[in-house]
C-alpha cells in the first residue's frame, strides 16, 4: 500500500518544521522502570567496588578482599541475586580469556574475565542484541602499578554501578529481544575486555544493534575551569563508520551522510530517550560529534571497529585531579579517584538514560530493511520505499524522519502505514530516515536510505 503524504506544495518545508523534534509517546512501563533507579544503590555499589583497594587488571585474583578477582566476584554474585529476584531468566557468566604479554601494558600471561549478564528475549524470531557496559578495572598514575590503592570510584566504578543497577531493575522484565549487561576488564591496559567481547560478538554472529559504553559518568564537578553541571551528560559517537568500505564511502559522499553513521543515530536516539524519560528540570544529553575525547579512548571503540553501533557516555566536566592519580595531597589539592568526589544523583540520571534507551529499543520492533530513496525521475518530491523487518514483533507502521541537510537533528516525523512514502518536499534538500513503530508508538533506530531506481 502506497501512502501519499500531502503537504502544501507552495510552502517551504522549513516553515512547517517545529522548533524542536517532536517526541514519540511515553511508555508508562518505561517511566516506572526509570523511576526505580536508586542513587542509594549506586553509591553502595561504588563504595563496595572501591573497598577492594585496587582493581588493577594485573592485581591479585585469589584474595577474597582485595584485587580484581574479588571485585569481579562481587559483580557476579550481585548479578546472580538480581536474576533470582527476577525469576531466574537472567543468566550470568564469567567470560574468561587469556592475554599474553604484549610489551606495553601487560607484562605477564593473565587470565582475565568480563562479568556478563544476559536477559534473553521472549521472541525466538527476534535476534537483536542490546549491550550496556562499564569497565571494572582501575589504575593510578603508573599504568603498571598493580599494588597501590586505586579506588577508581568514578573511573569506572560509576559505569559498573550503573550497569548493575540497570540489571537489577530489568532482571524481571520481558522484552522481545535480548539485553546484555557487562562489566569488562582491561580497559586501562588497552580496551582488552571490550576487544575480546566485540570479537566474540562478531565470531558468534550476534545481531548487536546498540552498545552503550559508560565510562566516567558519576561526577558533576569539574575543574579547569571549575564548573558544576548537574544537567548534562555527553554522548560521543562516530559520524563515519570506522570500517567504511570504498563503495560505502561513495554512497556516503553521494548522500552527504557524514553525520549519520549508525552510532550517530544511536546517540540521537539516546538523546531523545533522555528527553522523554529523564525529567530533571532541563536535564539533557549533549551530542558530541567525535568518536571520543582528545588523548583518551573507550570500550565502545572495539565495537565500532567490528562494525557495530556503539557510543560512549561521559560526564560533561571531568576532573582530572581525580583520574589516573596516586592518592596524595599536594599544595592543598587532594588527588585520587574517591567516592567523596562523586555526585550520586547525577549518576542516577546517567543510569536512567541508559535504561530508557535500552527499554525503548527493546520494546520497539526491529528497524526496516532495504530503505531506498527513488531518484530516477526529475521531480521536487521525495519517494521512499523499504521492506518490513524480518523477525521480531510486526510493526504497526513506520515513521519517516526528515531534516534539512544542514540540520543536526531530525526536525519532522511523518507517520506511514505501509512501506512506501511520497512526500511533497524535495529529496535534494533534506536527509531522511525511516523507523519501525509499534502500536504504542515505540520506535526503532532509523535507517537512512540508499539510492534506488
Amino acid at each position: 500500500m502506497k501512502i501519499l503524504l500531502l503537504l502544501p506544495s507552495l510552502l517551504p518545508f522549513a516553515a512547517l518544521a517545529q522548533p524542536s523534534n517532536p517526541l514519540p509517546p511515553l511508555d508508562p512501563t518505561i517511566q516506572r522502570l526509570v523511576a526505580e533507579i536508586s542513587a542509594k544503590n549506586l553509591e553502595a555499589d561504588v563504595r563496595k567496588l572501591v573497598s577492594y583497594g585496587t582493581r588493577h587488571t594485573l592485581s591479585d585474583t585469589k584474595d577474597k578482599k582485595r584485587g580484581i578477582g574479588a571485585a569481579r566476584q562481587y559483580v557476579f554474585d550481585e548479578f546472580k541475586k538480581y536474576s533470582k529476584a527476577g525469576g531466574g531468566r537472567m543468566t550470568v557468566e564469567m567470560d574468561t580469556f587469556t592475554y599474553n604479554p604484549d610489551g606495553r601494558r601487560v607484562d605477564k600471561k593473565t587470565l582475565m574475565a568480563n562479568v556478563l549478564a544476559t536477559l534473553p528475549g521472549t521472541d525466538p524470531t527476534d535476534t537483536r542484541v542490546l549491550l550496556m557496559s562499564g569497565h571494572i578495572d582501575s589504575r593510578v598514575t603508573d599504568i603498571m602499578n598493580r599494588t597501590a590503592d586505586a579506588p577508581g570510584a568514578n573511573d569506572d566504578a560509576s559505569g559498573v554501578a550503573a550497569v548493575m543497577e540497570v540489571a537489577r531493575v530489568l532482571a524481571g522484565q520481558k522484552f522481545p529481544c535480548t539485553i546484555k549487561l557487562v562489566a569488562v576488564q582491561g580497559e586501562e591496559q588497552g580496551l582488552l575486555g571490550a576487544d575480546h567481547l566485540a570479537k566474540r560478538a562478531k565470531k558468534e554472529g550476534w545481531n548487536l544493534v546498540a552498545m552503550l559504553n559508560n565510562d566516567i559518568v558519576g561526577n558533576s564537578h569539574g575543574y579547569d575551569p571549575e564548573i558544576t553541571d548537574t544537567l548534562h551528560l555527553r554522548v560521543f559517537s562516530e559520524g563515519v563508520p570506522a570500517i567504511e568500505t570504498p563503495d560505502q564511502a561513495k554512497v556516503r559522499r553521494q548522500l552527504s551522510n557524514e553525520n549519520d553513521a549508525s552510532s550517530r543515530q544511536l546517540a540521537r536516539y539516546a538523546q531523545t530517550a533522555a528527553r522523554q524519560y529523564v525529567d530533571a528540570g532541563g536535564y539533557g544529553v549533549l551530542l558530541e560529534y567525535r568518536p571520543d575525547r582528545f588523548l583518551r579512548g573507550g570500550d565502545h571503540t572495539p565495537f565500532n571497529q567490528q562494525g557495530y553501533a556503539a557510543v560512549r557516555f561521559t560526564e560533561t566536566n571531568e576532573n582530572f585531579n581525580h583520574q589516573h592519580q596516586d592518592l596524595r595531597t599536594e599544595n592543598g589539592i587532594e588527588y585520587g579517584d574517591k567516592p567523596e568526589f562523586m555526585d550520586f544523583r547525577y549518576l542516577r540520571r546517567t543510569a536512567q538514560v541508559n535504561l530508557a534507551t535500552l527499554a525503548s529499543l527493546a520494546s520497539a520492533p526491529a528497524a526496516p530493511l532495504k530503505v531506498e530513496v527513488l531518484t530516477a525521475k526529475l521531480t521536487n518530491r521525495t519517494e521512499l520505499r523499504w521492506q518490513a523487518p524480518q523477525g521480531g514483533p510486526t510493526p504497526a507502521g513506520y515513521v519517516v524522519l526528515a531534516r534539512e541537510t544542514s540540520a543536526p537533528q531530525w526536525q519532522q516525523r511523518f507517520p506511514v502505514s505501509g512501506t512506501t512514502a511520497d512526500l511533497a518536499i524535495s529529496k535534494d534538500n533534506y536527509i531522511f530516515g525511516v523507523a519501525s513503530v509499534d502500536a504504542q508508538g515505540r520506535e526503532s533506530l532509523p535507517v537512512l536510505p540508499v539510492v534506488g531506481q
